[in-house]
């Protein structure tokens, strides 16, 4: 595992020593017993212990932005509530040097029958702004939020949009020493997203000390410099940005998870991205070619079946669909696997997450389908602009003929 990244020179705004986190969940068996025996079995010896966290130690450095990625169940939410106060560590020590702001729901503390106005200056107290700090920052905030023809209207009929981007533009005028960030960067449009990420960019370069908790790549990516990856609980990697995506997406090539399917006759075993040496990975260039493999089991005879890769950017758009569409497979019991080839990927620099489908034509409903099951790294190869890579070729003309000519 790479060591963490710190200056020796910079203070260390925030310690991570040892930290464990641990909670008590009830067996199965202790639920299912009726009456006072089962509540004394419960109370007894009906619970087990779950460590949420295990063994955490990383420090921060005062002006540095941290991410902090893993799959779900890694243990992030718990660090959310460890960092900012709402529960307290099991074993370790957290150290905080300065003053720390958890910038988590937005518009968490609005009320619905106040106008925007006076939320600003409720929510404002609540994140721990002076009245007169409001007062000075009261126009940016509006200016900010471009809510302005609707400043002075309650709030409860506000669209959604309009009440996220409030929100962030009250929490996004505090200046604490350290920001805690979650996934509130991912509110209102594609524009307002960018001004978001704009104004953290901003502070961080004010020499505010940043730890961003974030599904999302791209943004982290954009904001921190180095990037602690965990899983289950534990710190599997402390490293500079590039290097921890890619660890964290080669550790996740595929993960299968429960979904309700009414009759599951056939199931997705695994997935596989291969290059055209028919090396394994996760990580590719625009312009490159690769292979997929979709590994399943049937457990009948499906005729008309067909396989899908549905590939979902970071913004969680739906990118694009690779599948045997037009090709109606006849499935027979027993496993198999279906190879996908793409010459070229067209797909710009991202980070993508994979659902994967089997369906049966003039069936509503699924064979079998996985979430976010698998990630994709596509980095920067073939010169690209706009939404995705064209494939093409070009030759220069003189007089209306080829130069080869």
């Amino acid at each position: 595992m790479a060591q963490p990244h710190s200056s020796a020179a910079a203070p260390i705004d925030l310690q991570l020593d040892k930290v464990s986190k641990r909670y008590w969940i009830p067996q199965d068996d202790a639920e299912a017993a009726p009456g006072w025996i089962g509540k004394l079995r419960h109370r007894f010896q009906g619970r087990k212990e779950f460590w949420a966290v295990k063994d955490l130690s990383f420090g921060v450095t005062r002006g540095q932005a941290l991410g902090i990625i893993g799959h779900n169940g890694a243990g992030k939410s718990t660090i959310l509530k460890l960092l900012s106060g709402i529960t307290a560590p099991s074993l370790g020590e957290i150290r905080i040097q300065g003053r720390i702001t958890a910038l988590l729901e937005v518009g968490s503390g609005f009320h619905p029958e106040l106008t925007g106005r006076e939320n600003v200056f409720l929510s404002g107290s609540i994140l721990g702004m002076r009245r007169k700090e409001i007062h000075a920052k009261l126009e940016q905030i509006i200016e900010f939020a471009e809510i302005r023809p609707f400043i002075d209207i309650p709030v409860k009929r506000y669209s959604s949009g309009m009440f996220v981007r409030l929100g962030f533009s009250i929490a996004a005028h505090l200046e604490p020493d350290i920001l805690l960030l979650d996934e509130v960067l991912a509110v209102g449009d594609a524009s307002f997203q960018k001004k978001c990420i704009d104004r953290v960019l901003q502070l961080k370069s004010l020499g505010m000390t940043i730890v961003f908790i974030s599904h999302d790549l791209k943004a982290v990516e954009q904001l921190c410099e180095r990037v602690v990856v965990l899983e289950r609980g534990v710190m599997v990697h402390d490293g500079p940005t590039a290097e921890s995506i890619r660890v964290y997406t080669s550790r996740g090539q595929f993960e299968r998870t429960v979904r309700e399917v009414k009759a599951r006759r056939a199931e997705i075993l695994g997935l596989t991205f291969l290059d055209e040496d028919r090396q394994a990975g996760t990580s590719y260039e625009t312009g490159q070619a690769m292979h997929i493999q979709v590994r399943y089991r049937a457990h009948e005879a499906i005729p008309n079946a067909s396989f899908h890769v549905h590939v979902v950017s970071s913004a969680v758009l739906w990118h694009c669909d690779i599948g045997t569409q037009g090709e109606p497979l006849q499935l027979e019991p027993g496993e198999g696997i279906v190879e996908f080839y793409c010459p070229q990927i067209c797909m710009r620099p991202d980070v993508y997450s994979i659902d994967l489908t089997i369906e049966q034509f003039g069936c509503s409903d699924f064979v079998d389908v996985l979430e976010s099951c698998s990630f994709l790294q596509i980095r920067k190869g073939l010169p690209q602009r706009g939404l995705y890579y064209h494939p093409h070729t070009w030759k220069l003309l003189e007089d209306g003929k080829s130069k080869q000519d």
